[in-house]
């Protein structure tokens, strides 16, 4: 019986972990194929638009992504978190969102003069009320997002982004090989938001009922606030350098800060983005058993390290002929704001992790507060450093992710006994790893080739160092990711 019941065990265990690797590689695959053709698409649009056309998107990007925040409220995430969320729970706050979008967007499309009058730019006002109907848009998707999310139907994500990706693709080139300018742009991203609700609400099974609670929409607001705030603090804080660069200095210094932030953000929001949607409800899951949750945090900080830092630190010391080759030269003053990135996503899973955790374990309460602790700091080093230039700004935030790390990690020092410095060993073997592989493709730039064949052969010599030297020294995060992919490999090749 006992060994029955072991063996059960064992095969649940077995059949959760093969769950959570099929919904991330879903995830993976989805983020990867809509960030792929999107892009190629900000290849495309960079070589045939001016900066200045991408600085004006800039400049309104701060004010409607701020508006996206009270999009979700902190209720997707609530929905997520709780135990028994039902129907009733869904619908609230399905109608109660769709309310808050269009309060939103009327704010929006009022304050538009004024933003246009802040930036001393009125052609601003029209593509500010065009393209805030994203708001409204995001909001019939979103409880979507949140059902697919808790039910882990991961699968369905993939075909609403790669189709409303490919669909928006098309027509901004079109319509920026047409003249159009700025406001290709505009329809790209309104009409992929568009396309990416309908086959979401086609696809998905669920539907709002004709019912309502204020007493569950209380009770999710309990929890939900807290994220909101602290989702507001961090947009806000997340904005407010394009906002005083926008200001303070001109649109093309904002386009190029802007731009070095999109390579490194691709890779990212790939990897990150895929092991959010998946780690929160995962651990939502089983928030009761802190060594379990223990034990997922330190999985995922280390695996995600390992995947994260080759790819960052490449890109850094390859930074220059990439850019020269896909942007050309009129995007090179981006390359250092590219490198700066590239440093401080490089640490993205430790916070991404800690984070989940923490949410996970419904203390909403924490999370605000560590909230307030980094932008405070963020804030004070950002007022200290916009008086000396667009560069000092950008080091600003290097130094304030260091910080953050630490703040972020602190909680977990008691609720699941794994200190920072823990997690620092934890993820010291790939950072060493990748800056030593970093150190020795640039090496093929000081032999003065063409952008073409520097590339071909810095990418895979890059590759062939870091996994050579992964497998030659026995990394453990390499040895764990090989253990989960041979059985696909080998499952695919008996097919």
């Amino acid at each position: 019986m006992a060994a029955k019941t072991v063996s059960k065990m064992y095969e649940g265990k077995t059949m959760k972990t093969q769950s959570v690797l099929k919904n991330f590689l879903w995830r993976f695959a989805e983020r990867c194929g809509a960030q792929l053709v999107t892009f190629i698409v900000s290849i495309v649009l960079a070589r045939i638009l001016a900066p200045e056309d991408y600085g004006q998107i800039a400049l309104i990007t701060v004010f409607t992504t701020i508006m996206q925040v009270f999009v979700d409220s902190g209720l997707g995430t609530a929905l997520i978190q709780k135990k028994d969320a039902d129907e009733l729970d869904f619908s609230s706050v399905f109608y109660f969102n769709f309310v808050v979008c269009l309060v939103l967007y009327a704010i929006m499309f009022m304050a538009a003069p004024v933003i246009a009058i802040f930036y001393n730019d009125s052609s601003l006002t029209p593509i500010i009320r065009v393209i805030s109907l994203t708001i409204v848009i995001s909001g019939v998707k979103g409880i979507q997002q949140s059902y697919v999310s808790r039910n882990m139907l991961f699968k369905r994500f993939f075909y609403a982004t790669l189709g409303g990706t490919i669909f928006s693709a098309f027509l901004g080139i079109g319509l920026a090989y047409a003249g159009f300018g700025v406001w290709a742009i505009v329809a790209q991203q309104l009409s992929n938001t568009t396309i990416d609700t309908l086959i979401l609400w086609l696809t998905v099974k669920w539907r709002p009922k004709k019912m309502f609670s204020w007493e569950r929409l209380k009770a999710l607001l309990s929890f939900g606030w807290k994220m909101l705030a602290s989702a507001l603090l961090d947009t806000v804080y997340g904005n407010i350098r394009s906002l005083i660069i926008g200001k303070m200095y001109s649109s093309a210094d904002l386009a190029y800060y802007n731009q070095g932030d999109k390579f490194p953000s691709v890779i990212v929001n790939n990897i990150n983005t895929s092991i959010d949607s998946v780690l929160l409800p995962t651990m939502a899951s089983v928030q009761d058993d802190r060594n379990h949750v223990k034990s997922m945090t330190r999985r995922a900080i280390k695996t995600s390290t390992y995947i994260m830092a080759p790819l960052m630190m490449g890109l850094a010391f390859c930074a220059e002929p990439i850019v020269r080759l896909v942007l050309t030269d009129k995007w090179l003053p981006c390359v250092p704001f590219l490198r700066i990135f590239c440093i401080t996503y490089m640490f993205y899973p430790i916070h991404t992790a800690n984070l989940n955790a923490i949410k996970a374990m419904g203390r909403s309460d924490l999370f605000l507060k560590l909230e307030i602790a980094k932008k405070i700091v963020g804030i004070a080093l950002l007022l200290s450093t916009m008086w000396f230039g667009v560069m000092a700004m950008a080091y600003s935030l290097l130094v304030s992710s260091v910080t953050s790390q630490i703040i972020n990690s602190w909680p977990n020092r008691k609720l699941l006994n794994y200190r920072y410095l823990d997690q620092l060993k934890d993820i010291l073997p790939g950072i060493a790893l990748a800056i030593f592989m970093g150190c020795c493709v640039n090496l093929v730039g000081l032999l003065h080739l063409s952008n073409t064949v520097t590339l071909l052969i810095q990418i895979p010599m890059g590759a062939a160092i870091y996994i050579g030297a992964s497998a030659a020294l026995h990394l453990e995060s390499y040895e764990y990711l090989m253990g989960m992919i041979r059985p696909v490999l080998k499952k695919i090749a008996r097919k």
